[in-house]
């Protein structure tokens, strides 16, 4: 396994050798450990099941509306622990999860669901409207769609609407879940642009659960692989792409050793870090 990304500054956030239980019972996440560097955006990789949810619910607290616990190690987030403090405590301080499914409110507006991610804000109407404007440049769609309602827009208007919520928070972070979920190819790669967008011009953090590997790397600058609650290899995105067993397993693409399609009947490459 690689070393962390490594930054000038402490990271925006740390997870520390965690693990998680659901139920008292279930063992789901064991010993993950992970950094994001201030302004980066980096990629948690894996099949379903592989417990990347979850690691981003054991970072915003969402667990326990899914009776899961953090029950080892610790997550701080700007250098401080976070572990019991409410999700919406640590929206306020800047960090906040858009949920894979995107969840809107489907009896609200596109505005009006934009408008209730500055819930936790007192700043004032000036400033969340100046916010509204920026989510619109960003998403100029959205600004089309403002006075529709929510549940009767496409699911890629609803995943833009999705991060342009979490964006009226004012967030310096974001834990982005499966954003290309359910969606069609053209948009996924318009919604990574956006993000990528907003991370260079405002400096926004992104941590991303994504299964799509080819589309996470792309953007990210830094990945981890989860298996069954485990990190099992990581590195830099550039690294990670290079790497045989990726290309073999995550990247669609046939390892070195598979002569044909036809011999590919009988072959079964092994992950090395399964050996």
């Amino acid at each position: 396994m690689t070393s962390s990304p490594s930054s000038p500054t402490p990271p925006i956030l740390s997870v520390n050798n965690i693990e998680v239980i659901y139920d008292h019972v279930i063992l789901v996440l064991k010993a993950v450990s992970l950094t994001v560097p201030v302004g980066g955006i980096v990629a948690i990789l894996g099949a379903n099941g592989a417990g990347k949810s979850t690691t981003l619910k054991s970072i915003s607290n969402l667990l326990k509306t899914e009776r899961g616990e953090v029950t080892k190690g610790s997550i701080e987030f700007k250098g401080e622990r976070i572990d019991t403090l409410t999700p919406s405590d640590l929206v306020k301080r800047g960090c906040i999860q858009v949920m894979e499914g995107r969840h809107c409110f489907g009896h609200l507006t596109i505005e009006e669901n934009l408008l209730t991610g500055a819930f936790t804000r007192r700043d004032g109407n000036a400033a969340i409207k100046a916010d509204l404007d920026r989510v619109y440049t960003y998403f100029p769609r959205l600004k089309e769609r403002r006075t529709s309602q929510a549940g009767y827009t496409s699911g890629g208007e609803q995943q833009m609407c999705a991060i342009g919520r979490a964006l009226m928070s004012r967030p310096s972070m974001i834990l982005l879940d499966e954003p290309s979920m359910g969606l069609a190819p053209q948009i996924v790669a318009q919604i990574f642009e956006i993000v990528n967008d907003i991370n260079k011009k405002d400096g926004v953090s992104f941590l991303l659960a994504e299964q799509n590997t080819n589309v996470a790397l792309k953007y990210a600058t830094y990945g981890y692989i989860l298996e069954t609650g485990r990190i099992v290899m990581d590195g830099t995105a550039k690294a990670l792409r290079e790497n045989e067993d990726v290309k073999e397993f995550y990247l669609g693409a046939g390892g070195g050793d598979r002569q044909s399609f036809r011999e590919g009947k009988s072959y079964k490459r092994r992950k090395r870090w399964l050996a």
